[in-house]
């Protein structure tokens, strides 16, 4: 169940009551919803029982009320609802889309619903709103797919009462965290074009803000440094394959380019067409070099070589972590570092000689 956060306006054809100088009761909440008490009841512990159309009713009349269950009021008999809530952002791009069905399906195995927010902007009303709304539908816990800092920020001032792990943004207040190696990644790829003998490395980062797109700019200026390798300007590009192309076609034109890096492989398919067009052949004359490995990475031509991240074992250990925190185990169970791995195709190869 993907949705959008939205304002919390009161249920249609419905008018909204003034509850002031009064707390808002579970009566209210069924009362503007239209529906009985024992239906609200059944919303607040994430009953799937309930149709869409009633649940979203009485969400609606939570949220225009400002009503705030307690846990005695959305508990199950065990004391959970067993309802967790995911946040996401950029929810659309295949590295997020796979880490969210992989938590779904691990919940689904661990006897849990899913409800998850998807954000179109990374705002910090935005997030206070998803973050309030997954609280008044009573989640044991929340994931955040959080890969801006600002997401961070604003995760970390709408102070979330129930357990949070985040993935890929360190929130700075002891929040558990789980995030792929980009460092290691990033390292591996620059490592594997030098070793293929060209002088340096030009790097097509993600955009400003984004911890993985940071982290692996870092690791590929410190690689080259430390070979002793020419550190070039590195252009931003925003994840799409229309950035990766424009700035490619610019790469495309300089001979001195011999190999490029991309943040990720929507990027680098960019860039495999900017030289394609230039007529520079890839990877005789130009290497290039993903990050991701999206299932078609293996049917461009080249074949792309690229960093495997597996999204499904990020979210399965997000997963975990925060069942962990549920269960109150002492310290996690499982490293909340997914390894990464180069997978080596036939768009990289030996440095053309010298002309």
């Amino acid at each position: 169940m993907t949705r959008s956060a939205t304002d919390g306006a009161a249920p249609r054809g419905r008018s909204r009551r003034n509850f002031a100088g009064s707390r808002p009761v579970m009566d209210d909440v069924a009362r503007l919803a239209g529906v009985s008490k024992q239906t609200v009841s059944r919303v607040l512990n994430g009953n799937p029982a309930v149709r869409a159309e009633t649940r979203e009713a009485v969400l609606d009349a939570m949220r225009s009320l400002g009503y705030r269950p307690s846990r005695s009021a959305r508990s199950l008999a065990s004391g959970r609802t067993r309802m967790l809530g995911v946040i996401s952002f950029d929810a659309a791009r295949y590295g997020p889309a796979s880490t969210l069905t992989a938590i779904n399906t691990a919940a689904q195995e661990a006897g849990y619903l899913v409800s998850s927010i998807a954000l179109d902007t990374a705002d910090k009303d935005t997030v206070v709103r998803a973050v309030d709304r997954l609280s008044a539908e009573g989640a044991d816990g929340v994931i955040a797919i959080a890969p801006q800092r600002r997401v961070g920020r604003a995760l970390a001032e709408a102070r979330l009462d129930t357990p949070l792990v985040t993935l890929d943004n360190a929130l700075g207040d002891g929040t558990p965290m789980v995030s792929a190696d980009s460092r290691a990644g990033a390292r591996a790829a620059t490592a594997h074009l030098l070793g293929l003998g060209h002088a340096t490395v030009w790097h097509i980062a993600g955009p400003t803000g984004w911890t993985s797109a940071e982290q692996r700019l870092a690791s590929w200026r410190e690689t080259l440094e430390a070979a002793g390798a020419e550190v070039p300007e590195p252009l931003l590009g925003d994840w799409s394959a229309e950035s990766g192309y424009a700035l490619g076609r610019g790469l495309a034109r300089r001979p001195e380019v011999t190999a490029v890096f991309a943040s990720n492989d929507q990027m680098a398919l960019g860039v495999l067409r900017a030289c394609h067009e230039a007529g520079r052949r890839v990877p005789d004359e130009v290497s290039v070099v993903g990050y991701d490995d999206i299932p078609e990475a293996a049917h461009l031509l080249p074949p792309l070589t690229t960093v495997r991240t597996d999204f499904t074992e990020l979210g399965t250990r997000s997963l975990r972590l925060l069942l962990d925190r549920l269960d109150g185990t002492d310290g996690p169970r499982t490293d909340p570092v997914v390894p990464v791995r180069l997978v080596v195709r036939d768009s990289t190869a030996p440095a053309p000689a010298p002309r």
